[in-house]
């Protein structure tokens, strides 16, 4: 009989490690029966969990000794569930085989702990973190980045570290995410920090992905100019580009009441201080309108002015070095021995102060004694970063004391920057123009006048003679430093109107719409305008104005290279004198190299005149078709979009205008014999224009600043005369142009002239000459993209001489042709005709007569060419003495001449390359 119940333990506890079936209880699940031995009512055939859809099931291990087993009938999960508890009872076999009357023990309590496994990794709860902060400051904590993960367990759901994946930056991260700093960040070093940041789980499983953190670096509120470019790019021909178009100004919200800015432009590696035309003195003078008889002290050597041959010289010939070691005499007869009581001086110079600790007289001009004594008549000299003016007059003109020292003490003369220098004399009383602006002498010294005396005088440069009362003459007082530009002009002084023209600087700052500057803005430029000042009490009008200051350069050509920026400014607060400081602005101008002009010169380069018009009393005109063009090749990209290669550049060739300083029409082979040749130039063709010249047996020297135009007017007057043309037979010419005093040069043009004298042979050799050489006249050939010239060439004129007799004979030829052809038509067969025509070809040009209608019509034709040449020879020598036919009968002959002119252009090719004519100017 079954007597009793299944006996189990009250509760149990289990453990389950997910994605596993097996539950370990403690204690063990047993059941026991008190009805053991007996077969079916002291075994265990089952254990019934009592609970809602548990995931567990019991199963008896064996029957007799009682043993169960707990599991999992589906795969457990901690992340769903971490616990369950439920009921549990135990069912014996009951009394018989089927079950019957089977007793269950009381309920047991069951509670199951699912174990975690570490499944999942750490990942960040945003994708990119972002902080900003400070430079200059170390921070505790910039920010904290925060990972989570989905395991369930405390040990593997916590993040117990991080880690900063990005190596060599200047921060750290503890194991709560906080991110610092570890020293000081600076703006101008890095503005942006990127790292990459991880994180570990208590069972050291790291995130799968990092995350990206951003820091920014804000530099400290730091008063001073915003926004602009320290390299500005200048394209020559560009006009006025603004220096700074975005700037503003920063002042970290201080209580400002007025701000004071200066810009310099600092030119003083250009040139003469600044981007001047390089054109000579004598030019600049004339261009400027200043009165005549200057006197050049400093030209570039030549071998009319070697005196400066043996100076230094600054990079070109206009600039002269003093190191202290040189000066140059001047040749006597070059400035009048006696200034009068009005002179003019004028010069630029670039001086620092003087070396040693006694500073000695550094003279820049000096009128001396020649021999036998040391005195100084007149000179201009530097003495202590002093300019002083010695002037001593004659005893035999005043027997008083008079002003003999002018002394003026300026900065400028030590602050080794270039300064143009005027000293206008009006006896007593002198002035200086530096830069423009006037100065008067802040010292006079009175002394008595000079002895008079014999002795020669001696003019010099950069010290001052020393002829007596020396051992042996010498040099003394040299000067150191640059001049440029020495003159000086006897009789006249100039006015502040030439004056400022002559140091006007070609570049400089410029400020674009003045009348947008504001009421509040208050502007000065100094006189060369490269220094500007701008003054006002609101921020924003003062950026306003900032942006329109621009730079400008209206050479045609302007020197490429650097001009350093300056900007400095001053910022006032209310009720204090500097409370802001607003660091400098250090930026440049680049200036791009132009593109260098190519200066053609084309014309008639060589013709054949006879004597009697070199004898003439006009002479004959050189060149009376020159031509001067300048071409500019530029590169520029191709426009065409079915190209691939986009980089590819096309070479456009444009002809520009400018102007030219010079022109010289050199001979070639000996010089000129003054006693029967020269060249001349009516000097009425050089007014209106910025010209002069000079004249040599060497050649001719057109100069000054003016267009190729005028120059090309000018040099089609020049003439040559040669009244003993017996002994020449050819001269040789070139001419060469120039622009910026020799910075740009054109191609060396020659011109070769004959002289055809009266004899007979002689000139019907020079014409035969002239038929049979191809080459007698050429074509000149002109720069692509250039405006060709009105003609190549010109008929030479005893080439018009020759055209006049044939065309003389020509009409009488013509007559009597058409006359004997007339009779023969009548007398003659159509067949026999046809025949002639076929034979022979008609030439009626105005040059070559190929039949002779006086000779029977019949006349083979086997030999034209040369019958041709010996009747051109034979009616030349029977019509020697049409050369002073009246200008009547040349005037009917034009009209005949024309209409042979025109059956002429039909002529073949053979006879053009014989001899190209060019009749479109002819001097009829």
């Amino acid at each position: 009989m079954n007597k009793h119940k299944p006996w189990i333990e009250t509760s149990y506890h289990g453990i389950i490690t997910e994605n596993n079936d097996t539950v370990i209880l403690d204690p063990p699940l047993v059941a026991l029966d008190k009805d053991a031995p007996v077969p079916f009512a002291g075994e265990i055939c089952a254990f019934k969990i009592h609970g809602q859809e548990m995931p567990f099931e019991a199963v008896v291990l064996n029957k007799t000794s009682g043993e169960g087993q707990l599991r999992a009938k589906s795969p457990v999960d901690c992340e769903l569930q971490k616990e369950y508890t439920f009921i549990i009872q135990a069912y014996d076999c009951g009394s018989g085989p089927g079950g019957k009357n089977w007793k269950k023990s009381h309920k047991a309590v069951v509670h199951i702990q699912v174990k975690d496994v570490n499944e999942f990794s750490p990942a960040f709860k945003e994708s990119v973190y972002k902080a900003s902060v400070t430079e200059g400051k170390i921070y505790d904590s910039i920010l904290q980045v925060e990972a989570t993960d989905e395991d369930c367990s405390p040990q593997y759901s916590q993040i117990c570290n991080y880690k900063i994946v990005t190596a060599d930056v200047p921060f750290a991260i503890d194991r709560n995410g906080n991110i610092r700093n570890t020293e000081k960040l600076s703006y101008d070093k890095q503005h942006q920090y990127e790292i990459l940041v991880t994180a570990f789980d208590c069972g050291q499983k790291h995130a799968t992905e990092d995350v990206l953190v951003h820091v920014n670096v804000k530099p400290v509120c730091k008063p001073g100019w915003q926004d602009w470019n320290k390299r500005i790019e200048y394209r020559p021909g560009s006009g006025s580009i603004p220096l700074f178009p975005s700037i503003h100004l920063e002042t970290c919200d201080g209580p400002v009441s007025s701000i004071h800015t200066t810009i310099e432009l600092q030119t003083s590696s250009i040139g003469k201080g600044c981007d001047r035309e390089t054109y000579s003195e004598k030019s600049l003078q004339k261009l400027c309108g200043a009165s005549s008889g200057a006197i050049d002290l400093l030209p570039s050597p030549s071998a009319t002015t070697n005196w400066t041959a043996g100076l230094l010289m600054d990079n070109n010939d206009i600039i002269f070095k003093f190191d202290g070691k040189q000066g140059a005499k001047i040749p006597d007869g070059i400035v009048p021995k006696n200034l009068t009581d009005q002179f003019t001086i004028t010069l630029w110079m670039k001086h620092g102060p003087s070396p040693g600790l006694r500073a000695e007289k550094e003279t820049i001009l000096c009128n001396s004694d020649k021999t036998e004594m040391n005195r100084h008549h007149y000179a201009l000299y530097v003495h202590n970063c002093r300019l002083v003016l010695l002037l001593r007059k004659d005893f035999h003109r005043a027997d008083t004391f008079r002003p003999a020292e002018f002394h003026w003490k300026l900065d400028q003369i030590c602050d080794k920057e270039w300064h143009y220098y005027v000293v206008n004399v009006e006896f007593p009383v002198v002035t200086l123009y530096m830069d423009g602006t006037t100065y008067e002498p802040y010292l006079v010294t009175n002394d008595w006048p000079i002895h008079p005396s014999h002795i020669a005088m001696q003019l010099t440069v950069g010290a001052c003679w020393q002829g007596g009362e020396v051992t042996k003459a010498r040099f003394a007082q040299y000067f150191h430093g640059s001049l440029a530009s020495l003159t000086i002009r006897p009789g006249k002084i100039e006015s502040q109107k030439v004056i400022s023209c002559l140091q006007a600087c070609k570049e400089g700052l410029d400020i674009n719409s003045l009348e947008s500057l504001g009421q509040g803005i208050k502007y000065h430029f100094n006189p060369s305008q490269s220094v500007l000042v701008m003054e006002g009490d609101d921020i924003e009008n003062i950026n306003q104005a900032l942006r329109k200051v621009s730079y400008i350069n209206s050479r045609q050509f302007p020197t490429a290279g650097i001009r350093c920026l300056k900007v400095s400014s001053k910022v006032q607060c209310f009720g204090e004198d500097v409370c802001i400081n607003i660091p400098d602005i250090d930026a440049y101008v680049m200036v791009f190299q132009a593109n260098e002009p190519k200066i053609t010169i084309t014309g008639m380069d060589h013709f054949a005149r006879p004597a009697a018009e070199f004898e003439s009393e006009r002479g004959v005109i050189l060149l009376p078709d020159i031509r001067i063009i300048s071409t500019v090749t530029k590169m520029e990209h191709s426009v065409d979009l079915r190209e691939y290669d986009r980089a590819n550049k096309q070479v456009v060739v444009e002809e520009m205008v400018h102007n030219l300083d010079f022109c010289d029409v050199l001979v070639i082979g000996a010089e000129l014999d003054p006693q029967q040749e020269c060249l001349e130039l009516d000097h009425g063709e050089l007014q209106g224009k910025h010209l002069d010249a000079t004249n040599s047996t060497a050649g001719y020297s057109i100069y000054g600043v003016d267009s190729m135009f005028s120059y090309e007017q000018v040099l089609r007057q020049l003439r040559y005369r040669n009244w003993g043309s017996s002994a020449t037979s050819d001269r040789k010419f070139r001419v060469k142009c120039s622009e910026l005093n020799g910075r740009y040069t054109s191609n060396e043009f020659n011109l070769e002239i004959n002289i055809l004298h009266s004899s007979n042979s002689n000139f019907m050799d020079h014409v035969n000459h002239m038929i049979v050489q191809p080459k007698f006249l050429q074509s000149v050939q002109h720069p692509e993209g250039s405006v060709s010239a009105a003609h190549s060439s010109v008929i030479p004129g005893v080439a018009t001489i020759v055209i006049i007799i044939c065309v003389s004979i020509l009409v009488l030829v013509i007559t009597l042709g058409v006359f004997r052809l007339r009779s023969a038509r009548q007398r003659g067969s159509v067949g026999h005709e046809g025949a002639r025509e076929s034979e022979m070809d008609w030439d009626d040009s105005a040059l070559t007569i190929t039949v002779n209608p006086m000779e029977k019509y019949e006349k083979p034709h086997q030999t034209e060419e040369e019958s041709e040449e010996e009747d051109i020879d034979d009616e030349e020598e029977d019509t020697t003495s049409a050369e002073s036919d009246d200008s009547e009968e040349e005037e009917e002959e034009e009209e005949e001449e024309e209409v042979i002119v025109q059956k002429g252009d039909k002529q073949n090719g053979t006879r053009q390359e014989q001899l190209e004519w060019d009749d479109s100017t002819l001097p009829y």
